[in-house]
């Protein structure tokens, strides 16, 4: 017995600290291995073409491993509604009124058992070439994240892999709400499609079918009336989990037979080893339901660490959405995305550091919890004029996104070569966003891709360069276990800067674990002006991060300019120029 514990008590103290940092990438599979550059605007998919999931092969994978990343989120792999015709292999065609651009919007699914068939190269065996490309990812030592959309699904929902579990079939219509209804009604009268601008020229709308819904059903974004905007999620309809939204009444006892579809089909993704899901819109559903769902899949599945995260934009929610919904991470869009972009943007008179400071304490207690990005199919790229502009000019953001907390980060495909997106493409206008609803190719990107070698052989310098500095950060996040461990805290510094110290554009901070290791990060967010710049670490941050101030200490550049090295003395300022767009990391290291 007391030689077990012994063993017990040494294997105990050599055990590394817990490395729960996420670096997530996010494919939007469509886009991804689309080689095809011709960029009709409305064009169709044998005019543009269409990315395969077999065009995520193994040196693709490889590449994505060695970068550094843990997980890859697989955009868009749902069969959803598409103005494109499958009906030769036995696939409903789709009323294109109800439809957004001729590929479809992915999160417009129309049936939850299936995968698209746009983006397989044998459409038959299209669940078979998504079972392999888990098997593949897995193959490398990667995690599998795909979509979930809980909230709506399109207008023609119907499931030719589980008819039986299709919702709305035991409803009744004639009830606007009822708990046991899937769908909210608009009772006596018919849906009213906003306009037919969304039709695309190549689609002869003389020959469409008139589309018909009576009763109409709410749309998907909490329109309960007929007739939805053409900004609204018209092609749409949103599910119901039991809340009346007229009566402003919740009624989940018994559980609404929506909450079981809705188990069962994720345990169909898991089955088949996806091992998380992005659960898109999660505030607009319940958090009683997320309780109950969460719950129940790790009830079923206790050897497997499936993780969830949510889509949220209302931070009044987010306590909520952790410990009663029990989501491990949240978007942090409105917070530190939405500062930064602010910092970012040209000609903005909104950004200032100090909201930094701000988003960190006011997330303090939930940092762990926080997903952070500067890019996703829903945002605009970095590049694009209506963002910064210039890639280059978010490196200091995508430093603080990065190491800022321990929770975990996520880059778009793309955004680490510096992909834009001028012009429209067809349903997406010339917004700065890669287009989620149209056939189309990402130049920038098929240059790294280079024909499935994935080796970066068509990417201009400046690009390689973007990227080196990506794949450099990512791999300073897995050196440092104040950076990648859970217990890992941060220490601000903007506080006791004032004098030699432009608050608005510099931002400074330590992230250290316990007392073993500490990092000092100098940010300058100005893109165009060098500051000389002096910096104060007060006593009782020294005492926090496990620093002596009888002691002397050196500061050692890892990241950028690794010559770069100063002494470091309690009660004593440090003075060094701070070039534009210019990222310091400092170990700090006991002097001999």
């Amino acid at each position: 017995m007391s030689e077990n514990l012994s063993k017990s008590a040494c294997t105990c103290q050599a055990v590394e600290p817990r490395r729960d940092k996420l670096l997530i990438y996010q494919i939007l599979v469509r886009l991804f291995g689309n080689r095809n550059l011709t960029n009709i605007v409305h064009g169709t998919i044998e005019q543009n073409g269409v990315g395969k999931l077999n065009d995520v092969n193994d040196r693709c994978l490889e590449e994505i491993k060695k970068f550094g990343y843990t997980h890859v989120w697989y955009c868009g792999v749902l069969e959803h509604a598409t103005m494109t015709d499958y009906t030769a292999y036995g696939i409903r065609k789709d009323n294109p009124y109800v439809v957004k651009g001729l590929a479809g919007s992915p999160y417009a699914v129309k049936d939850y058992y299936d995968i698209d068939p746009d983006l397989a190269v044998d459409i038959p065996n299209r669940i078979q070439e998504f079972e392999q490309l888990v098997q593949r990812t897995h193959g490398h030592g990667l995690k599998v994240i795909m979509d979930f959309i809980p909230n709506h699904v399109a207008r023609e929902y119907g499931s030719d892999v589980r008819p039986d579990e299709d919702f709305g079939k035991n409803d009744d219509p004639t009830k606007s709400f009822s708990a046991k209804n899937d769908f909210y009604y608009i009772e006596n009268e018919e849906f009213q499609m906003p306009n037919v601008e969304h039709i695309p020229p190549c689609i002869d709308i003389s020959k469409i079918p008139k589309y018909t819904e009576r009763p109409a059903r709410a749309t998907g974004n909490d329109v309960f009336h007929s007739r939805p905007l053409i900004t609204d999620w018209f092609e749409t309809v949103k599910l119901n989990y039991g809340t009346d939204y007229s009566a402003g009444r919740n009624h989940f006892d018994p559980r609404p037979p929506l909450w079981d579809k809705l188990f069962r089909i994720l345990c169909y993704w898991i089955d088949k080893g996806v091992d998380g899901f992005r659960c898109d819109m999660a505030e607009m559903v319940a958090a009683d339901f997320w309780h109950w769902l969460i719950t129940s899949i790790r009830r079923t599945y206790p050897n497997r660490r499936i993780i969830f995260i949510a889509e949220i934009y209302r931070p009044d929610l987010y306590q909520r959405y952790i410990e009663h919904g029990l989501f491990d991470y949240l978007y942090d869009k409105v917070g530190l995305y939405d500062c930064l972009r602010w910092l970012l943007e040209e000609g903005s008179a909104l950004g200032n550091c100090n909201d930094i400071t701000r988003i960190h304490n006011e997330q303090k207690h939930l940092e762990t919890h926080m997903l952070r990005f500067l890019e996703n199919h829903d945002e605009v790229r970095i590049a694009a004029k209506q963002f910064a502009g210039n890639p280059w000019k978010a490196l200091p953001a995508a430093v603080c996104t990065a190491v800022l907390h321990s929770g975990p980060v996520m880059i778009y495909f793309g955004q680490e070569i510096g992909v834009d997106s001028i012009g429209p493409k067809g349903f997406q206008g010339d917004d700065g966003r890669t287009t989620i609803f149209d056939y189309w190719g990402i130049p920038e990107h098929q240059a790294w891709y280079n024909n499935g070698a994935c080796d970066g052989g068509q990417l201009a310098v400046s690009q390689k360069a973007l990227r080196s500095f990506y794949e450099s950060l990512f791999k300073l996040i897995h050196d440092h276990k104040c950076l990648h461990c859970v217990s890992s805290k941060l220490a601000d510094l903007q506080y006791a800067n004032h004098s030699h110290y432009d608050t608005k554009k510099i931002f400074s901070f330590i992230r250290y674990h316990e007392h073993d290791e500490q990092l000092l990060f100098v940010l300058n967010f100005d893109y165009t002006c060098q500051y000389d710049i002096e910096l104060a670490i007060p006593d009782e941050v020294w005492t926090r991060i496990g620093l002596d101030i009888t002691k002397s200490y050196i500061l050692q550049e890892v990241f950028i300019d690794r010559t770069l090295k100063f002494e470091l003395r309690a009660n004593k300022n440090l003075r060094f120029p701070l070039p534009n767009n210019q990222i310091y990391v400092f170990q700090i290291q006991e002097q001999s």
